[in-house]
């Protein structure tokens, strides 16, 4: 996987038009833009053709906006790209109700054969009951392993707003679930630790 430093190098060297980079850049980040927006819309058909059409966008503009991430900057912008859809289809719909659309099921956790498969449907079950913004700030931070300041752009949030947010996301979490579940086994499940090829289903 590249870095942040390599991807910023790509970047560049695509803004000048090197074809060979932002082709890479597009293998690199496609999977993890697919899945980041799978998590806003069932419609397979309408995100593939999100991301094709961003970047198609990214290609004609070239873009001389600073970018301080290409994680972020990608992610916020199929974020924003899908929105627009939503609204499409919606006419008008409260950026309130967007944010609430960030699903997360409880089923992406069942993995058999596994132990401690009765924490992680607990766990799973507690996840469902987040709001979408707190789902999708653990989804960002612990499993994408993204910044905070990553996390701020990409979510148009202020650090401390993200910070906060987070504590509350892992507060609500801990309040949520019944009997001992170590903190431990908790935010380790969550970063994909014990699960991590069960995100690419939810």
């Amino acid at each position: 996987m590249n870095t942040a430093k390599e991807d910023i190098l790509l970047w560049e060297s695509f803004r000048d038009g090197d074809r060979g980079a932002f082709a890479t850049l597009f293998r690199t980040h496609y999977e993890l833009m697919y899945r980041y927006g799978g998590k806003f819309t069932t419609d397979n058909n309408l995100l593939e053709d999100c991301i094709q059409e961003l970047f198609i966008e990214l290609w004609q503009a070239k873009t001389r906006t600073p970018v301080v991430s290409v994680r972020a900057y990608l992610l916020k912008s199929l974020k924003y790209k899908l929105l627009k859809e939503y609204r499409k289809s919606r006419d008008t719909v409260p950026m309130a109700g967007w944010e609430g659309a960030f699903e997360w099921s409880h089923e992406s956790f069942l993995i058999a054969e596994e132990e401690d498969d009765e924490k992680k449907r607990r766990l799973g079950k507690a996840l469902e009951q987040l709001s979408g913004r707190q789902k999708e700030i653990i989804y960002l931070k612990y499993y994408q392993n993204l910044s905070y300041e990553e996390v701020s752009e990409i979510m148009n949030i202020n650090y401390q707003v993200a910070r906060n947010l987070l504590y509350q996301a892992i507060r609500s979490l801990k309040n949520r679930l019944t009997g001992p579940l170590p903190i431990i086994f908790l935010l380790s499940a969550i970063s994909g630790h014990y699960i991590l090829h069960a995100f690419g289903t939810f």
